[in-house]
């Protein structure tokens, strides 16, 4: 680590976080000429953003117009404005809309960081006009470790939950592989030769080197930093923001050091870990489980606060909703694992302790927390149970547990699973009501002998049918569940980030509650309140935000600071 001398002190812009927002912000700035400092609290780089999908939703990019998908402002933002409602801020939703191809564009053109298209993920809500089919999302490409160098020591490790023993694996054509690896040759030697490069990983590096989905996009936003001549600085604590009464003129570190520059990106990971600001904000905050990094715990809504920033909490939701389940390895570590992926697959439902289902599963991860929330009374915890058969398991898994050819039976000895010969049975390991689940199970499998889900609507949009499985037919999101014995995993709400936030404007800089900008002050990511208003339009709509606004708060500090 750099020693602070004193001709190091001095710099254009401070970024603190290392996540998507402040690495998006650190690489635009110093490539628009401005000498940049990233400093951040923990050793390694990357906060949350390392441990997620790394889907980036930015409509008009690039790869899609390369790929023939081209499409005018207005589609993406008429289908905002339906889906935001009152909660539309044209302002800000412009300023992404704008920016957020521009975005694209400068990575792709002077840095490591290079797109893939998801040019078949559709946005959430296909009945909402201007929904997108497709094209709308871009993710980091996968990326070779090893070209970080000594770098890769700082890199966070993803977890454990989401991985194969480290090793990432990407929705799409990955994750299919491997989920059909017992089915097709093909998959079969895909899967074995990343299985056994890994390994190879694993006894050189300690650690996978094929990078893909978050840590990908932070490995190699990394690289590009490092490119651009940014000084990364971690392990350091920033206590206040120095201001001269009106502007921001540097920060002072956790031992005293002063660092001056006439900006400051804030980009902390918002307050997911922060007891207070939750219990003041979200529903039902002491059943809720983050997925988040420790140290996102408020600090950079702190530093704002001292200097007169105002936290909007104005918003339809204050996060990014999750169902999580609860995992206990055998170690005695704890940890939350996202259901993100098997709700929509054939042959699941979600219920209540009463046995009885509550929404459509196969919509997005957001609005099954949101339905759950709904419909739990006060005073009854909200929790539900994910059902499924034995031919669901070993075709799909479910939560942690895998599917073949991984055993499984040492998660129903540890209690994560729950099993039983019959619906009566597995009703009462869960302690939910056995004629509830019962009757329940039967209209659902009369409906599913027909491919239709007539009590939600399951597998009638696109959204919901990518998520399925298109061997199940003529439903792709609607199988029976008949195969004895029949497993449940119980799951609760849970959140990757926050949407409440420090109140911004459309170049990223940070309001006071009169809405007077404080000069030299910047949010991106979840430091800043959601340009989405608490809602989840599409996939990639935290990241998405997180790029687009920390490359125009890097572009506008670096800007300003070249005409001051």
């Amino acid at each position: 680590m750099a020693v602070n001398t004193p001709e190091k002190a001095s710099f254009d812009v401070i970024v603190l976080g290392s996540g998507a927002a402040g690495l998006s912000a650190a690489v635009t700035a110093a490539g628009h000429g401005a000498r940049v400092a990233m400093i951040e609290k923990e050793p390694v780089i990357g906060g949350t953003t390392a441990w997620s999908g790394g889907w980036i939703w930015s409509p008009r990019n690039g790869p899609a117009k390369r790929a023939g998908i081209d499409e005018d402002i207005d589609a993406p933002r008429t289908y905002l404005k339906g889906v935001l409602g009152n909660y539309f801020d044209a302002k800000r939703v412009d300023a992404f809309l704008k920016a957020a191809p521009e975005m694209v564009s400068f990575f792709e053109r002077g840095t490591a960081l290079q797109f893939d298209g998801g040019f078949p993920i559709p946005d959430t809500y296909g009945h909402v006009a201007g929904a997108g089919t497709g094209g709308r999302s871009v993710i980091a490409r996968p990326y070779d470790a090893r070209d970080l160098g000594a770098d890769i020591a700082l890199l966070r490790k993803p977890v454990r939950e989401t991985t194969f023993l480290g090793m990432t694996i990407q929705a799409g054509a990955d994750l299919r592989a491997f989920m059909t690896m017992t089915r097709s040759v093909k998959s079969f030697a895909y899967v074995t030769k990343r299985t056994l490069l890994h390994f190879r990983d694993l006894a050189l590096y300690r650690r996978g080197m094929d990078l893909r989905n978050g840590i990908a996009l932070v490995g190699r936003l990394l690289k590009s930093a490092r490119m651009a001549g940014v000084d990364i600085r971690t392990g350091q604590t920033v206590t206040h923001l120095n201001t001269d009464g009106s502007t921001i003129t540097g920060v002072v570190l956790s031992d005293g050091t002063n660092l001056s520059a006439p900006s400051v990106v804030l980009a902390c990971g918002g307050y997911p870990q922060d007891d207070t600001r939750r219990a003041q904000t979200f529903p039902r905050n002491e059943e809720h489980r983050t997925l988040a990094v420790k140290s996102a715990n408020g600090s950079g809504l702190a530093l704002a606060e001292a200097v007169g920033a105002h936290v909007r909490t104005d918003i339809a939701r204050p996060a990014a909703f999750c169902p999580v389940s609860t995992v206990r390895w055998p170690d005695g570590r704890v940890a939350q694992f996202p259901h993100i992926i098997d709700r929509g697959k054939p042959g699941l439902i979600g219920v209540l302790a009463n046995g009885q289902r509550f929404c459509n599963e196969g919509l997005g991860y957001h609005d099954y927390v949101e339905a759950l929330l709904r419909v739990t009374p006060e005073g009854t915890p909200a929790r539900s149970w994910l059902i499924c058969d034995h031919r669901f398991l070993r075709r799909y898994g479910i939560g942690v547990v895998r599917p073949q050819p991984l055993p499984f039976k040492q998660w129903i000895k540890r209690g994560y699973l729950k099993t039983g010969r019959t619906p009566e049975e597995l009703a009462r390991a869960c302690g939910i009501d056995a004629n509830g689940l019962t009757q329940t199970l039967a209209d659902w499998n009369a409906g599913a002998d027909r491919g239709e889900d007539p009590a939600f609507g399951r597998g009638t949009s696109p959204y919901m049918r990518l998520q399925g499985d298109p061997e199940q037919t003529p439903n792709p999101n609607v199988a029976p569940i008949r195969k004895a014995p029949f497993y449940a995993v119980e799951v609760v709400p849970g959140s990757f980030g926050t949407f409440a936030g420090l109140a911004t404007n459309e170049n990223a800089q940070v309001l006071r509650a009169d809405g007077s900008v404080i000069g030299g002050l910047y949010a991106a990511g979840t430091d800043a309140a959601s340009v989405f208003g608490g809602f989840y339009p599409a996939g990639g709509i935290n990241l998405g935000p997180a790029m687009t606004f920390g490359f125009i708060a890097g572009r506008h500090a670096a800007q300003t600071g070249a005409n001051t």
